[in-house]
């Protein structure tokens, strides 16, 4: 077997008969496979179904995804469909089965650009300096092993277990692995990565994952050619257990890629 990098995966998936893929080992945090990729899988065989030449699809411009079971490393299958095709926007969605356990649902519209009137975004982009800490060590640190996949620098806060009731976190991230043929899910897998911020309320180990996941493109992926990417993310709010984070994800110069809000369930 290869040895299991996020482009190997999403090839042999783009290359499969039966729409089937193997994940290796590695890419677990937890029960589960590390959600970024689940949405990678998901989104990787819509954009073949929208486009089998994987060439002229039209750019992704929302993705919603839930996390229904725990995503195992083993062989899954991701069952894709078209909802409608329209002349401008493509509406799809994906089974992520494992066995018979549907582990990811995940829809998607993807959409041509028009001529209209343009709005820009007023994001505020003020990151610390990515070296104004070292690079994190996932190793070293004890994390799951496929951190070690991503370039990391933590400058933001949010640290799960500091008890340092942070609302928001904020990280450098890009891959290790070349994305090329991958755009849009090389910026989904790397939007996953912050942890739920709630978790730098509690000094102690507490069970937390992504129960639905929104991801919406202000640009077009295939225009992005940054590598490094600035991940900030709040906490909304939180209770009984449920907690609302926004995130933004800004390419190196500025640039708002992406707006990220995610339910996460969070409990002792």
């Amino acid at each position: 077997m290869t040895d299991g990098t996020l482009p190997e995966i999403l090839t042999r998936l783009r290359e499969s008969e039966f729409s089937q893929v193997t994940i290796n080992p590695g890419w677990a945090q937890g029960r589960t496979v590390f959600g970024g990729l689940g949405a990678a899988v998901a989104l990787t065989a819509m954009e073949s179904l929208v486009d089998p030449t994987c060439e002229n699809t039209a750019p992704l411009r929302s993705l919603m995804t839930n996390f229904v079971a725990p995503m195992p490393e083993a062989l899954v299958t991701a069952d894709a469909r078209i909802l409608r095709r329209g002349r401008a926007v493509t509406q799809a969605s994906v089974d992520v089965r494992a066995g018979e356990q549907i582990v990811v649902h995940a829809s998607a519209a993807f959409g041509v650009g028009r001529e209209t009137v343009t709005v820009s975004p007023e994001a505020a982009f003020s990151p610390e300096l990515r070296d104004s800490v070292p690079a994190m060590d996932a190793g070293a640190l004890k994390l799951p092993g496929f951190l070690k996949r991503f370039d990391i620098h933590w400058t933001g806060g949010g640290i799960p277990r500091s008890g340092s009731q942070d609302r928001r976190t904020g990280m450098w991230v890009r891959h290790k692995d070349n994305m090329e043929a991958f755009p849009t899910a090389k910026i989904v897998a790397l939007a996953d990565i912050p942890p739920p911020v709630m978790l730098s309320h509690y000094t102690k180990p507490v069970m937390a994952s992504s129960l639905s996941w929104s991801l919406e493109f202000i640009r077009p992926a295939n225009e992005i050619k940054s590598d490094w990417f600035y991940l900030d993310y709040t906490l909304e709010a939180a209770a009984d257990g449920y907690s609302q984070q926004n995130g933004q994800i800004f390419t190196e110069d500025g640039v708002l890629v992406a707006l990220s809000r995610q339910c996460m369930v969070y409990f002792e």
